[in-house]
């Protein structure tokens, strides 16, 4: 019984990779990914595998009776991509196909979430077993810039108040092993995020918090936020991508009290405190 891993390279399907291989036999596993080079650290059978190149995935998916598939990071590209994937998948003889989609992915406002709700309804018309894992928002999304926040003296966003019930990669990545490695699980939906919420003010008392400096949380409307990233480099695209993520935000589509995360992988999420305290190296 063979599991494939797409994007097993990237950054949470490493950490899906090294935990699933504390849960089932290394040979089991198959990476997935575009260049089989940078694989050669996960220890594991490796497979070229280009979501935009459907001629070569039903080959690659030979022998896969159960398949992570881990969303692209080509916004705007996904939908096909994904379709690309799980048609070849059905070709293949794939039994089961475990997706990491969007937190409310049916509901949601935030731009994401059309190419996962078109994947999802791909995955439903395909025939093939599925389990959607609908992930929410990744703590290290907002902590990675606390150290320019830090520098700065002033954290910025447009999020408002909204409630932020993230988690870490690798809370997210542990779901998905348990998921591939219990039995009936097909037709499962779970909506993923941390015990507890945070807002961006709270975010930036808990940076005061560790480093003993004033560093408070300023609410910016979007087009000056939009106005700050390109200053910084981002194109206008990306820009708005960011902004539109803590507009999203600021409507609560990153909120969730289910604790559905955590029953999954048997312990607490990784606390905000956590996160921060690593980020800055205290």
């Amino acid at each position: 019984m063979k599991t494939g891993i797409t994007g097993a390279t990237g950054q949470l399907g490493h950490l899906v990779v090294e935990s699933l291989k504390r849960k089932v036999a290394a040979e089991n596993l198959v990476a997935l990914v575009r260049t089989p080079e940078k694989a050669s650290d996960l220890g594991i059978e490796t497979r070229a595998f280009d979501y935009e190149k459907p001629e070569g995935l039903i080959e690659s998916l030979q022998g896969i009776d159960h398949l992570l598939l881990i969303s692209g990071n080509e916004i705007g590209k996904r939908k096909h991509q994904h379709e690309n994937v799980i048609n070849a998948a059905k070709q293949a003889g794939v039994k089961w196909i475990v997706y990491t989609s969007l937190l409310h992915a049916d509901k949601s406002t935030l731009s994401l979430a059309g190419e996962h709700k078109a994947t999802e309804e791909a995955l439903k018309a395909s025939g093939i077993a599925y389990t959607l894992l609908r992930n929410g928002w990744y703590t290290e999304n907002y902590t990675n810039s606390v150290p320019g926040a830090v520098k700065a003296g002033v954290l910025v966003g447009s999020a408002g108040e909204g409630k932020i019930s993230s988690a870490t990669r690798g809370d997210f990545a542990e779901a998905a092993a348990v998921v591939l490695a219990s039995e009936n699980q097909e037709g499962k939906v779970y909506e993923l995020a941390g015990d507890d919420y945070f807002t961006l003010t709270d975010l930036a008392a808990e940076v005061s918090r560790q480093t003993g400096k004033d560093v408070p949380y300023k609410n910016l409307p979007e087009t000056e936020y939009a106005e700050m990233l390109k200053g910084f480099g981002l194109p206008e695209e990306g820009a708005k991508a960011i902004v539109g993520f803590d507009t999203g935000a600021a409507k609560n589509d990153l909120f969730d009290d289910s604790k559905q995360l955590s029953r999954l992988i048997g312990r607490p999420t990784t606390p905000l405190a956590q996160v921060v305290k690593d980020i800055l190296g205290s």
